[in-house]
């Protein structure tokens, strides 16, 4: 009996959600800022209520010094509870809320006092400075608790300092403003906490939804996973934005679309330049597995939209299955014909065999020269007048297909191609492929006919394939090498429209052009032109080498 697995336990920390981690830290952030401000508010605040209370004391200072009863009454009276100084001292005291108005002589000796019993006594804190003739503006503690002080010089009637003025305002009444003012911070402090709150819980919100409450670690699986399974599926992956700029490129695109990573971030048309290719990942072609030409690779691609206005294309490389399916259906067809020739075969054997019974030997061996005969001159035809094994290869078995669907495959006699061809692959798609279109395009006519001309003019290739067939119309004639335009029905392994396109590829990439025009008599004649084609000539032989050469091949020994 197996056992149950054990429960996983609560980690403690952080929430994993993406929404629940994102309100939290944004909260703190606010939180954060929000005490910030309020202690940054607090700490100047605090300076400037000590520095208004200085000055206010300083203000009323300079108010009782520059009363000139003040300064003759300290020269001319004694410092008594009810003189001249204290009365003045305690009704300016009054009227403007002062903790203290201390008026003192040059000696230091107190003249007014909230305390009328310090009357007469030096004071209890330094008045050297305000003596000196400077005015003092600090916070201090004397007789009368903490306060803030200002101290002014006392000039008499001839200019000269004859003793202080030192007022001072409770220090307590500044820390009680302070105090009074901390509520009215702290709501404003708690309000844009609040908002900062609301604001932080709509984003986490839309985070939520953009996410899908995934985890932080799911996001980056996803990532992970993202990576690995675009750079390793054999399908390219081409990711747009809305303004149609290539956003990622997964290597296999790259591959197909032979560009490489300064691609992303321009346009289609700056990446791979005009044409169809362009057309079909940009959207402007629409349809599903739609074929196009890059380079000689045949790739199908699919667009699909994605919800931000962009889009993402995949693309899946089918030249091989394109050869594969033509190679198929050259080889159907050699299959038909090698059938159409067993049978014909049959016949022959019984014609011969009927000959000989009847004893009409020289009728059966003319009978066999005639069939011999035919199909080593349709060979020597073509092998003479085309020097190049594999094209050479290729026209006899075409001719031989053709035969066999009552076609005349003839090579023209102006057909004169050496053995020097730079790419004989690349020219045995084109006439490959063009041949095959001509049967096509004749089969099933009456007096059907294909003619072949291969001509060589210095390095320059020059191929023409005419057909009695019924031609191209002239609307058409641009169409017929677009991708995936045709008009015969596709075959079982595919999809038609790849062939010409094809050719005029590989025409372009040597430098050439195909075209297509009305043939004499009617029917379609396509013309392509390859330069630089053909290799140079090498040197011919000198005469004497080449009759050393033909001596020994005599057997006579060279002199």
């Amino acid at each position: 009996m197996s056992t149950p697995p054990p429960a996983r336990r609560r980690r403690l920390g952080l929430p994993r959600r993406v929404f629940s981690q994102v309100l939290l830290m944004q909260l703190a952030i606010a939180a954060g800022v929000a005490v910030l401000a309020t202690g940054l508010f607090l700490a100047p605040l605090s300076h400037q209520l000590d520095d208004q209370a200085m000055r206010r004391a300083l203000a009323i200072a300079r108010t009782v010094a520059q009363d000139p009863e003040i300064a003759r009454d300290v020269q001319n009276t004694a410092p008594t509870a009810d003189g001249p100084v204290q009365r003045a001292a305690e009704r300016i005291r009054l009227a403007t809320r002062a903790e203290y108005i201390v008026v003192m002589d040059w000696r230091g000796v107190r003249w007014s006092h909230t305390d009328p019993r310090r009357i007469g006594r030096p004071v209890s804190t330094d008045p050297t400075e305000a003596l000196a003739g400077r005015e003092v503006m600090e916070i201090d503690k004397g007789t009368l608790a903490r306060s803030a002080r200002g101290k002014v010089p006392l000039y008499g009637a001839d200019h000269g300092i004859v003793g202080a003025v030192s007022v001072g305002i409770a220090y307590d009444s500044v820390r009680a403003r302070l105090l009074h003012a901390i509520p009215g911070l702290l709501a404003y402090a708690g309000g844009a906490l609040a908002v900062g709150a609301l604001a932080a819980w709509l984003i986490s919100r839309r985070v939520q939804r953009q996410t899908r409450d995934l985890a932080f670690s799911d996001i980056a699986a996803l990532l992970a996973e993202r990576e690995a399974m675009l750079h390793g599926i054999r399908e390219g992956v081409v990711a747009l934005d809305r303004t149609g700029r290539v956003r990622l490129l997964n290597d296999e695109a790259r591959r197909l679309l032979g560009i490489g990573d300064e691609a992303v971030g321009r346009s289609l048309d700056e990446a791979l330049g005009a044409g169809r290719t362009t057309d079909v990942l940009a959207g402007r072609v629409t349809g599903t597995d739609l074929l196009t030409v890059r380079g000689q690779r045949v790739l199908v691609a699919n667009r699909m939209p994605t919800g931000d206005g962009g889009a993402v294309a995949t693309l899946r490389d089918r030249t091989e299955l394109e050869q594969l399916g033509r190679e198929l259906d050259s080889t159907r067809g050699l299959i038909d014909a090698l059938r159409a020739q067993d049978h014909e075969h049959a016949n022959r054997m019984h014609t011969l065999l009927g000959l000989l019974e009847l004893e009409m030997y020289d009728d059966a061996v003319e009978f066999v020269g005639e069939v011999v005969g035919d199909h080593r001159a349709t060979s020597e035809q073509v092998t003479e007048k085309i020097q190049d094994p594999l094209l050479a290869a290729l026209l006899v078995g075409k001719a031989t297909v053709a035969a066999e669907r009552g076609v005349a495959l003839w090579v023209s006699d102006r057909t004169r191609l050496p053995d020097r061809l730079v790419d004989p692959g690349g020219l045995v798609t084109v006439v490959g492929n063009l041949v095959d279109n001509a049967l096509d395009a004749v089969a099933a006519t009456p007096h059907a006919r294909v003619e072949v001309e291969l001509r060589a003019e210095g390095r320059t290739a020059v191929l023409r394939v005419c057909d009695t067939g019924p031609g191209v119309p002239a609307d058409q004639r641009e169409l017929i090498f677009t991708e995936g335009w045709s008009t015969k029905q596709p075959p079982a392994h595919g999809k038609r429209g790849i062939g010409l396109s094809l050719v005029r590829r590989l025409a372009e990439r040597q430098g050439g052009s195909v075209s297509v025009d009305e043939a004499d008599g009617g029917g379609a004649r396509f013309t392509v032109v390859l330069p630089e084609a053909l290799a140079e000539p090498g040197p011919e032989p000198a005469p004497a080498a080449a009759e050393g050469a033909a001596g020994s091949a005599a057997g006579e020994e060279p002199r």
